[in-house]
């Protein structure tokens, strides 16, 4: 099953690590600082011409990170993950 992310970008569900709503979790220094490193590496995909509401950090399958900026709330983001069947 594939998540859609916004503007036609989708990530494996199974690839999926984790799924953040950036605004709860701009707050902790820690991730501030891992989305700067992550953008200072390029492995950072912008899903959305907006703000975004979420990230997702996906790991590909030669184990490569990358971290989506979302459009769509994290808590939707769950939800479709949660009612898809593997």
């Amino acid at each position: 099953m594939y998540l859609h992310l916004g503007s036609g970008f989708t990530v494996s569900a199974k690839d999926i690590v984790s799924v953040m709503d950036i605004e709860k979790a701009s707050t902790s220094r820690i991730t501030r600082e891992y989305l700067a490193s992550a953008g200072k590496a390029k492995r950072v995909i912008s899903c959305t011409d907006d703000l975004p509401k979420s990230f997702v950090v996906s790991l590909d399958k030669d184990l490569t990170e990358r971290v989506y900026l979302s459009g769509i709330s994290a808590d939707i983001l769950r939800d479709r993950l949660n009612r898809a069947e593997f």
